[in-house]
């Protein structure tokens, strides 16, 4: 039987998928597959009941490829199409591991830049001595300050860069802003990251069961298009062991490929330019 892809329908028309996924959908049926619509918007209130009921029963094992969800809202979207007797191809477990920096880094450690991170709740930022405790184990330099999904890099001076790790107070300013503008948004928690220069612009790469299946340039710049190896990746994403994933890709100064972020595929986004059949040629739908 095809492989079923879940999509988020168009809030404006509930019986047609999403604009932003609709290139998407159409690569699916030209190969075969079919698509079934879930209500973003329902999910994301919390009635994931709601969200799943366009979905047809006895489906069978589904993959999502929609809009970012919490770790907790895959979770209720699970449970909701397991009452339909519908399974997703990535359970809860492998979606948290991807999405969530905690979850990847130390697989990644030897690819990606120093991290430390401290679970919290939106609302009060870590204080000074906390956050002075949690970066110790960092090198001296420059860092970036995220939550376990992601940065506010258009605030980059007010909330996302800090020149020194070192200096506490602007430290302290940059989190305390970055909570503020995260509000409820807030993901998991603080994370501090070494800073790296990279050039020459992101390569995103998708995998597939531990394979590279499609390789382009970074949604953000589209316009860039760098051509990383991926074997020396190849060994950390098989050791994940999650099934779809992507990891952004730059090349530091000193000529090494480096892994600025792992993502579960299913929420990463497909830059415009990329042909999305090349990506759903992967998939067991045909």
């Amino acid at each position: 039987m095809p492989v079923t892809i879940l999509m988020c329908a168009d809030p404006l028309n509930p019986r047609r998928v999403d604009e932003h996924f609709a290139r998407e959908a159409d690569a699916v049926r030209a190969l075969g597959g079919s698509i079934a619509l879930i209500d973003h918007d329902a999910l994301q209130h919390g009635d994931a009941a709601m969200a799943v009921h366009r979905v047809p029963r006895d489906l069978g094992t589904v993959w999502y490829r929609g809009w970012m969800i919490t770790a907790v809202q895959y979770i209720a979207l699970t449970s909701a199409l397991g009452a339909r007797r519908v399974t997703m191809a990535v359970p809860p477990d492998g979606y948290q591991k991807a999405h969530e920096l905690p979850g990847w880094y130390d697989t990644f450690a030897g690819v990606t830049p120093a991290s430390v991170w401290l679970p919290m709740p939106p609302g009060a930022p870590p204080g000074r001595d906390r956050l002075a405790q949690l970066v110790r184990p960092l090198p001296k330099g420059p860092v970036i300050v995220k939550d376990y999904v992601k940065s506010r890099k258009h605030e980059w001076d007010e909330a996302c860069f800090v020149p020194d790790v070192t200096d506490l107070d602007r430290l302290h300013a940059v989190v305390s802003r970055f909570f503020e503008l995260q509000g409820d948004s807030l993901a998991g928690g603080i994370v501090i990251r070494e800073f790296e220069t990279y050039e020459g612009g992101e390569a995103r790469v998708w995998w597939v069961d531990g394979e590279p299946v499609l390789v382009g340039p970074h949604p953000d710049t589209p316009d860039r298009h760098p051509r990383p190896r991926t074997e020396p990746t190849a060994p950390c994403v098989r050791s994940l062991g999650c099934r779809f994933i992507t990891t952004d890709l730059a090349r530091r100064a000193d000529g090494a490929w480096r892994v600025v972020e792992v993502g579960d595929g299913q929420v990463s986004d497909l830059p415009g330019g990329a042909e999305p059949a090349d990506l759903y040629l992967s998939f067991p739908i045909r």
